[in-house]
């Protein structure tokens, strides 16, 4: 027997938020395009017009009544307008500024309570699946570095409130060591895949990273050193910047691997 089509709000037409409309309008078997939020409404009806894309536009508190998941592709500032009405009525949300969850454990709380669930997509980063699995063991240490050309890092919280200026480098400048929670505090923007490994492996409080900022780069590159009593092993990957500089074209493609993975007869991967 078939099951209905899952039903997909979009909040946010940005970058990853346009590249999803696309691909959910084109098809993708057991999904369906339910509608979308966006700050500028205006623009966002002039491009699905344009696109041919047939959505409608609704405010955030609304996705609930519309979709069974919603795909948080907005500011961070926004993620309990997304999240809670979802949570509250028992729906999914796929979050992607997942820096936020750090700090707002009442949502994952929230989730448990209602039975819905929050998913975190691997994004731009990798190997999340192998420091899950590393995680039902005991890990020792998780370490993160990331070199991302210095358009990519300017505007960040961080740099602002700490002085750091990435203007007119020749070389590269380490702008930020510290923990993931702080990353992810003083980079909202720049480093959810930080958060992101926090939450799979051993928290935002033991996950350590260092931000580089480094004109010798046109890709945003993480590693990640991981040592466990199961496996000690090293990642990297050097991901190319969508038209925002801030976010790897590949993060997109991943929302949409995990979509497909909610329907699909096949799930490879843990």
């Amino acid at each position: 027997m078939s099951r209905a089509a899952t039903r997909v709000a979009i909040a946010g037409l940005g970058t990853i938020g346009r590249a999803l409309a696309r691909r959910l309008h084109d098809g993708i078997p057991g999904l369906t395009l339910a509608c979308a939020a966006a700050h500028d409404r205006a623009k966002a009806q002039a491009w699905l017009d344009a696109e041919g894309i047939d959505c409608p536009l609704v405010e955030l508190d609304a996705l609930a009544r519309h979709a069974d998941l919603a795909i948080e592709c907005a500011p961070a500032a926004v993620i309990d307008r997304i999240c809670r009405p979802m949570l509250e009525a028992g729906k999914a949300v796929m979050v992607l500024s997942c820096g936020a969850l750090l700090e707002r454990p009442d949502l994952v709380a929230l989730a448990k309570d209602r039975g819905g669930q929050i998913i975190v997509p691997t994004g731009a980063l990798l190997g999340l699946d192998a420091v899950t699995a590393a995680a039902e063991g005991h890990i020792n240490s998780v370490r993160m570095t990331t070199r991302k050309p210095p358009g990519g890092l300017a505007g960040a919280p961080y740099l602002a409130a700490h002085g750091i200026s990435v203007d007119g480098l020749n070389e590269a400048k380490r702008v930020f060591s510290g923990t993931a929670r702080e990353a992810a505090a003083g980079f909202p923007a720049n480093v959810n895949v930080a958060a992101a490994l926090a939450l799979a492996g051993i928290g935002p409080d033991r996950t350590t990273i260092e931000i580089w900022a480094d004109p010798t780069v046109e890709r945003n590159c993480h590693q990640i050193t991981v040592d466990a009593d199961s496996a000690c092993f090293t990642l990297a990957i050097e991901n190319i910047p969508s038209e925002n500089p801030k976010t790897g074209r590949i993060t997109a493609l991943s929302v949409l691997a995990a979509l497909r993975k909610l329907n699909a007869p096949l799930r490879v991967g843990t």
